[in-house]
């Protein structure tokens, strides 16, 4: 009798832990973490900073575009601009296209400084790194750069500005 009662005592060797059921609400606790993380550490939405950044009030540094655009104003198109960006060589290329904003009498002075503009273009597009095209922010920089650029080589009076007709980044 004594042999009865051991066997009696000892259970059956099962498997230990939650089964399916367990696996599943493994599963759904994930997901939610998962959600929860990505929920709360993503930041506001690319359009909603543009437009915050772009209508904050007391923001000195926007000038309106109004002198860009008019009856005697003239856009002359430079020549495709294609660098190579970063230090590898050939891994990433930059493909620009570019107008100088003139007005309709000096049109003759801009293309025939068309070699120096390029140069001072491609000399400053070069000491750019990948990294900075990678910032939404750079890109009004940029342009800034290329219209001082612009002034510098043609003169104040000449060049009222660059627009960026064409931009590929691969």
């Amino acid at each position: 009798m004594a042999e009865n009662d051991d066997q009696a005592d000892q259970k059956p060797a099962g498997k230990s832990g939650g089964g399916v059921m367990g696996l599943a609400i493994l599963a759904m606790g994930s997901l939610a973490a998962a959600f929860a993380t990505v929920y709360m550490l993503t930041p506001a939405t690319a359009s909603e900073n543009t437009n915050l950044a772009a209508c904050a009030p007391g923001d000195t540094h926007l000038t309106p575009a109004s002198h860009l655009v008019g009856a005697d104003r003239s856009y002359v198109e430079l020549p495709e601009i294609l660098i190579t960006i970063g230090s590898e060589p050939a891994s990433r290329y930059l493909k620009l296209r570019l107008s100088v904003v003139t007005s309709k009498d000096k049109v003759n002075s801009v293309r025939d400084a068309e070699p120096v503009l390029v140069d001072a273009f491609v000399n400053y597009l070069r000491s750019v790194e990948l990294s900075d095209f990678e910032n939404p922010a750079f890109y009004t920089d940029m342009r800034a750069q290329l219209s001082r650029r612009a002034e510098l080589v043609l003169g104040g009076a000449v060049a009222d500005g660059v627009l960026i007709t064409e931009f590929l980044l691969r």
